[in-house]
């Protein structure tokens, strides 16, 4: 399959994922009602020494590729998934220009919401910003290409309250915090775990 095509197919399905995620109204709006603090923006300042080669994917004759180089070197690539002119995935490339870390916008509100970490380009983190404070509070681990533990901080405080963690491809176990002092005080087990047996 050609270039353009690959880019196009990626497109259409990140902008449905995109959409599920988006809602009527402006998280902008929302999260200025709310008092949201400023999270990272989806589009970093450029560095001077960084050379950009833009890209019409879809043949609109508008941009919706950029691809960032520093001595001939990928570093950052931008993508307009839904195409409408703003940027709502970044990918960051280590020196050997393997994907390092993945940011995406799934508001569309010019912030990022989600962060994917890679390891020699194979997922190990996720961290979302689930209340749109700005603040990661969701984090999901994974070993070797297998989920194995997420955390969330329920409350918004700042401090994780609630732990899986996952055997087998299933929950094994789950720990709560009930009284917000940063340690389990309850753990639950999963008794259909077959991956103890």
């Amino acid at each position: 399959m050609p270039r353009y095509k690959q880019l196009i197919f990626l497109g259409f399905m990140a902008s449905g994922a995109l959409a599920g995620c988006a809602s009527g109204k402006s998280a902008e709006q929302d999260g200025a009602a709310r008092g949201r603090q400023a999270g990272e923006a989806i589009r970093p300042e450029g560095a001077a020494n960084e050379e950009v080669t833009p890209q019409d994917a879809n043949g609109d004759g508008r941009p919706d590729v950029w691809t960032y180089t520093v001595d001939g070197r990928k570093v950052r690539q931008e993508l307009d998934l839904n195409w409408d002119g703003r940027v709502d995935l970044t990918r960051y490339f280590d020196a050997s220009g393997v994907k390092a870390r993945e940011s995406l916008d799934l508001d569309f509100d010019g912030r990022v919401d989600s962060t994917y970490f890679y390891e020699k380009g194979v997922n190990t983190r996720r961290e979302r910003d689930t209340n749109g404070d700005g603040r990661p509070d969701s984090f999901i681990y994974y070993e070797g290409g297998k989920l194995v533990r997420k955390e969330r901080d329920t409350r918004g405080a700042g401090r994780i309250d609630y732990w899986e963690y996952w055997e087998g491809g299933q929950v094994d176990r789950i720990g709560e915090d009930l009284d917000g002092d940063g340690t389990v005080d309850k753990w639950t087990r999963n008794p259909n775990n077959t991956a103890r047996e």
